[in-house]
């Protein structure tokens, strides 16, 4: 019966580590394509999520619509072997819809549907980890109303109020066979909602040398009534029933500093700075709607850190019909030593990305962008779970976008 207590500590820790690798900056292509910058200068309706200040700035209410694929793989190894991630592909999206409520207005309003997370991992249901993860998935998305005032010319603020809507699925298997040899298996699945806000301050100091700053609040997803099917053995059945679970999963509080320069006609160059609140997760607590003598709540401890992140790109107008964009970002990590888990292996990531913009009509403006990421190696160890090895990630991310300005 050890066995099956240690196969359940390892659900524990498998379902906390989604604190890190999951958070994406996906939110606005013309920004991804420089970087993931966008704080300072409101390019677009996406401003709407890099600073909600910005909205007013716009010339005319925008629809803008844009989708991109996230392609990671992970590998993996150790003195037994190694093994790689199934390629998968992810799909977040974006929808904003905004501007000044009529020309010249002081007030704007927008609405926007944006995805700040969602990442998963596949390993083969037999590799040597099985029975930490075999797969993990998450998905998540925001709505998000937004109002924005202009001040003076000089100053504009901004703030939208944030409804999250998301979910986790991950499988594992346990070290307990039938008569066949086949291992036990845990499925858990649970739909998660949460309340935030996105807040903005944007400066104008003239046409070539703007400024923002934003605050995103920390966005708590509970977790109510998930599901947890366990696949045993019948003699295991009463020990480990099919039963709901609650737990609460934190999008992290964001604070952004961000400056845009336009040294010549042509081009803008922008820097922002994103620290992240990562140490508010420090442990996960999970409850079971059922428990037996071997199936009870349990407080995992985490210990991530805050990060700083900064972020540079350059958007180059070659023409009033085609720019080019390009950007890089360093994106540390915050999952700490001994907390290196498989299922989504976290380390410091180098982000290389580019882009173009085309307006075919006066009112349109289509947007391509593509981003790179390599994880450093990192060997690490997942202590918890007396699990270690070395990692290393690549994701390419391609996306398409277009708005249109009514």
């Amino acid at each position: 019966m050890k066995k099956h207590l240690l196969a359940f500590s390892f659900l524990l820790c498998t379902i906390s580590s989604f604190g890190a690798g999951y958070l994406i900056n996906l939110e606005g292509l013309r920004q991804v394509a420089m970087g993931g910058t966008g704080t300072a200068w409101p390019w677009d309706a996406s401003t709407i999520f890099y600073n909600p200040g910005g909205l007013v700035r716009l010339k005319s209410i925008q629809a803008y619509a844009s989708m991109s694929m996230i392609i990671p793989r992970t590998a993996f190894g150790d003195p037994n072997g190694s093994a790689v991630s199934h390629k998968q592909t992810f799909t977040p999206f974006n929808f904003y819809f905004g501007g000044p409520i009529k020309e010249y207005s002081r007030w704007a309003l927008g609405l926007g549907v944006y995805t700040p997370a969602g990442n998963g991992l596949q390993w083969d249901n037999n590799w040597v980890g099985k029975y930490v993860v075999q797969n993990t998935q998450l998905k998540c998305f925001f709505i998000q109303p937004t109002v924005s005032f202009r001040v003076t010319d000089f100053l504009a603020v901004g703030a939208g109020f944030v409804y999250g809507n998301g979910s986790i699925d991950m499988s594992q298997a346990l070290p307990v066979q039938d008569l066949y040899g086949n291992d036990g298996q845990l499925k858990m699945h649970g739909n998660a909602v949460g309340i935030g806000f996105n807040t903005g301050i944007q400066l104008k100091f003239s046409d070539r040398v703007q400024m923002g700053f934003t605050y995103r609040s920390q966005v708590n997803m509970n977790i109510d009534g998930g599901s947890a099917k366990f696949s045993v053995p019948s003699s295991l059945a009463s020990s480990f029933p099919n039963t709901s679970f609650s737990t609460q999963l934190p999008v992290p509080q964001v604070a952004s500093f961000g400056l845009g320069v336009r040294p010549i006609d042509g081009l803008t160059l922008q820097f922002d700075l994103n620290y992240t609140g990562w140490n508010s997760y420090d442990s996960l607590r999970i409850d079971f709607g059922q428990n037996t003598a071997f199936l009870k709540n349990n407080h995992a401890p985490r210990h991530y850190q805050n990060t700083l992140s900064p972020r540079f790109g350059a958007n180059v107008k070659l023409s009033k019909v085609v720019s080019i964009m390009g950007g890089f970002a360093y994106d540390p990590t915050p999952v700490t030593n001994g907390y290196v888990s498989p299922d989504l292996p976290d380390a410091n990531r180098v982000v290389l990305s580019c882009g173009v913009t085309v307006k075919p009509a006066h009112r349109i403006t289509l947007i391509a962008a593509f981003e790179s990421t390599t994880t450093m190696k990192r060997a690490g160890s997942y202590d918890f779970g007396n699990f270690s090895g070395t990692y290393q990630t690549m994701a390419v991310t391609p996306g398409i976008g277009l708005y249109y300005n009514l």
